[in-house]
């Protein structure tokens, strides 16, 4: 049996991927096109991508199944679909992974505002998110990541439905930072995110997304406040900018690796990276952890 994540946490900090967009689109993923249909069209490329993670130092590879939910399927009239993207998610991360990596199924928002904001009911956010989760676990994931959630409702219905797996898992939040203040544009707190979440029994908590990973230190800091949960981090590589007609990160792997430190001391337990994020990042990102795991 695969030693579960919260034991592999005890006395170290682990590393996980980055971003799978960014590479897709480095592989020819225009502008538009679903990019979790690929691990179906295009396998051998989703692979690729998680092996040169797993090279990288990544002890976490999150299949490519982030929008493989049936509402985001939908807009590409790929909700027949839904079984088979997640389950050869997982699959095309499986094949990448040795023995020491582990791979999660990766959820993310249904893009729609749960009522009364929007039209979504709960009840209907559970049932897609239990769906999913449910071919995620099919697929042979060792845990799921729930990420770039901005509504505390969606988060705990995502949350609910990955427990009933019975797999670990990881929830997260994007959080900006402003002015000391750290909230999701729905304006929920790390203190609503941490009780509403360890009240659906998720392992661990933490934030993905946002500006980058220099405002991710103080927003690690400020769930760590919150619990004595593990707290995983994904900042992006900065902000994207145009050049020359291509947008691009302004977070060198350098500038990042040196943020390092600062998140472990304000409570990382595991570091990765979101968009604009490259194994350039997690290399570096990677030799920086191993050096303070050796400590």
């Amino acid at each position: 049996m695969k030693e579960h994540i919260l034991g592999a946490l005890q006395g170290k900090i682990l590393v996980c991927d980055g971003a799978m967009g960014t590479m897709l689109q480095e592989k020819g993923l225009s502008l538009g096109e679903c990019p979790e249909y690929w691990s179906i069209t295009k396998p051998k490329t989703v692979t690729e991508i998680h092996k040169k993670y797993v090279e990288a130092g990544a002890d976490i590879i999150l299949a490519n199944t982030f929008g493989a939910n049936r509402v985001k399927l939908g807009k590409f009239n790929l909700e027949n679909k839904i079984k088979e993207i997640n389950i050869e998610g997982v699959k095309n991360a499986r094949a990448a992974a040795n023995k020491g990596v582990f791979v999660a199924g990766n959820i993310g928002p249904t893009g729609q505002l749960i009522e009364p904001l929007g039209f979504l009911k709960e009840s209907d956010a559970l049932g897609v998110f239990m769906e999913q989760a449910g071919y995620l676990a099919e697929g042979g994931a060792d845990l799921i990541v729930i990420e770039t959630m901005i509504s505390i409702e969606e988060t705990v219905m995502a949350a609910k439905a990955a427990k009933k797996t019975k797999l670990p898992v990881i929830a997260m939040m994007t959080f900006n930072l402003n002015n000391g203040d750290v909230r999701t544009v729905m304006g929920v707190d790390a203190q609503t995110m941490v009780k509403q979440l360890e009240d659906t029994g998720v392992d661990i908590v933490g934030s993905n997304c946002g500006h980058g990973i220099e405002s991710m230190v103080e927003i690690v800091r400020a769930i760590k406040k919150e619990t004595s949960r593990f707290v995983m981090a994904e900042p992006n590589a900065g902000l994207p900018v145009l050049k020359d007609g291509k947008i691009i990160y302004d977070g060198t792997p350098e500038l990042m690796a040196s943020y390092v430190g600062q998140l472990i001391e304000a409570g990382a337990n595991i570091v990765g990276g979101c968009c604009g994020t490259t194994p350039a990042h997690i290399k570096l990102i990677k030799k920086e952890i191993e050096r303070r795991n050796k400590k």
